[in-house]
């Protein structure tokens, strides 16, 4: 049991001491990446002088001995181009760049063993290791990337295709002898896809060919499709804009009928529009029936119709031709019967416009007129009956505070009295108040009942209305009531209001009083009885 704890004891220590050691490599590792200070990378065109930097930062309690640069091409093996020992002086072993390359400063030293490649070659391009030999730590490294730089020439194009089913190559781009290699992009809304491919140029540069390939079609005649290309070597990316050329038949659209070709109508015009690539040369007119009319005249692609009648009610053909093919367009003509001169719509819709702005004034008129009318009407009739006359007289005296009193022929004075109703129609009642809210009897020689009460406003405004033809009108109509009714032996009775003792409207009154043959003096709007 001892023993087998023992196995256990003497595996964890070799478990642990592994675990040591890998930690001190690692270590040891990150120390020495940190000592030699080089460029991670250097980028240089072919033609100049690169100067490649080393420095051995910390050499506390470390001895240097020598420093060698090792290049490593991307595809080989690695060559020593550069030693240097203290002891010894530099030495440049066979390579690729010997005769190009020498330390710097000169003489060099082991704090700062830096080099310096003169005319660089695009083959030059790898990476360099500048490598210290120290004691007691070992070899301690630093690695350095030279990148070549070739700006490449960039071009694009199109290529001229037919329209068809297939996809063809519609238009090429290209990058040549690059380095590295350009990325080349398309910017287009055509419906296609790109492919790029690269071969090898001259001094390990780099040729980039992008095509763009496409089903082309009539529509895509004529769109924008552009190639960018960027590089390493420019600021940015380099723009080729383009336009698609695809060849296709003419595409042919007649225009210019209105479908109002009526027989008379003069100078009516249709166009041939076409488009192809290559552009059509001519336009050739024809009809279905064969025999174009004789008031057709043609000017390439215009055909003009002097004048519409039934020979042109036909159809009218198209035809355009271009070297890939031949298109065409027809129109078919309905000659019409003769409508309204269109020259004369303008005189025809203003009468009709004129009529109805006449029937407007005039039913205007008519509407002012009625209720000019009923408002007249209004003035002289009262609202009891249908043959009632309303007038407003008075007497040569003020009133009385009772409110009654008698006129005499030739009183003067104030006319003041009420409006009164006479009612041909009523045996019981002769004269009444036109408004029937307040009613004093009275009864006087045996005459019909009076009723009287002061005018409404409406009533003087409604007299005041009546102009001088229907004042004469009234007047007349005042006589036939005298002579044809009247014998002469009943008196006129004149009352005033109760309430009018200002005598408010008397004076109104006093206006209407006229004199008669006998001398005598009356109101022009009392009712004799």
């Amino acid at each position: 049991m001892a023993r087998h704890d023992a196995q256990i004891w003497h595996a964890c220590s070799k478990m642990i001491g592994l675990l040591c050691l890998v930690a001190s490599i690692l270590r040891q590792h990150g120390v020495s990446g940190q000592r030699v200070k080089v460029e991670p990378e250097v980028l240089s065109y072919p033609g100049q002088t690169v100067n490649l930097r080393c420095a051995f930062t910390d050499a506390t309690g470390i001895q240097l001995t020598m420093v060698t640069w090792i290049y490593e091409p991307k595809d080989g093996d690695r060559i020593n181009i550069a030693v240097f020992h203290p002891n010894f002086d530099p030495n440049y072993p066979d390579s690729p760049v010997k005769g190009r390359v020498s330390f710097t400063p000169s003489p060099p030293n082991l704090a700062s063993p830096s080099i310096e490649i003169s005319n660089v070659r695009m083959t030059d391009e790898g990476k360099y290791i500048c490598e210290y030999a120290t004691y007691p730590r070992g070899n301690e490294q630093g690695i350095t990337y030279l990148v070549m730089l070739a700006k490449p020439q960039n071009s694009a194009s199109i290529v001229t295709v037919e329209a068809g089913t297939n996809p063809v190559v519609v238009a090429r781009c290209e990058s040549v002898d690059g380095r590295p290699a350009a990325q080349i992009s398309w910017v287009t809304t055509a419906n296609g896809n790109a492919t790029t491919v690269s071969k090898p140029g001259a001094n390990n540069t780099v040729t980039m060919t992008s095509e763009y390939h496409m089903v082309p079609t009539a529509a895509d005649n004529g769109k924008d499709l552009s190639c960018v290309v960027a590089h390493r070597t420019q600021v940015k990316p380099e723009s080729f804009p383009l336009k698609l050329a695809v060849q296709h038949a003419p595409e042919v659209t007649v225009v210019g009928y209105d479908n109002n070709w009526y027989v008379g109508r003069t100078h009516v015009v249709l166009t041939c529009l076409a488009s192809g690539n290559p552009p059509p040369l001519t336009a050739q007119w024809k009809t279905m029936s064969g025999e174009m009319p004789d008031t057709v005249q043609i000017t390439d692609n215009v055909l003009k119709v002097l004048k519409v009648d039934s020979a042109v009610n036909t159809t009218f053909v198209c035809e355009v031709e271009n070297r890939i093919g031949t298109g065409k367009d027809q129109v078919t003509v309905f000659v019409r019967e003769p409508s309204v001169n269109p020259s004369n719509a303008g005189m025809v819709a203003g009468a009709v416009i004129g009529s109805l702005l006449a029937l407007l004034l005039v039913a205007a008129l008519i509407a002012v007129l009625v209720t000019r009318s009923r408002r007249q009407r209004q003035g002289y009739r009262g609202n009891g009956g249908s043959d009632m006359k309303t007038r407003i007289f008075g007497g040569g005296k003020k009133a009385s505070k009772n409110g009654t009193g008698v006129g005499a022929g030739s009183g003067g004075g104030n006319n003041n009295g009420p409006v009164y109703v006479y009612n041909d129609g009523s045996s019981h009642q002769g004269l009444g108040e036109k408004n029937n809210h307040h009613h004093q009897p009275l009864t006087m020689g045996g005459r019909p009942e009076v009723v009287a009460t002061t005018p409404t406003a409406q009533d003087i405004l409604l007299s005041n209305e009546l102009d001088d033809a229907e004042r004469r009108k009234f007047d007349e109509l005042e006589k036939e009531e005298r002579y044809d009714h009247f014998s002469g032996g009943a008196p006129i009775l004149q009352l005033r209001p109760p309430h009018d003792q200002d005598d408010m409207i008397g004076d109104y009154l006093d206006d209407d009083m006229e004199s008669q043959r006998d001398g005598s003096v009356i109101s022009r709007t009392a009712v004799y009885v």
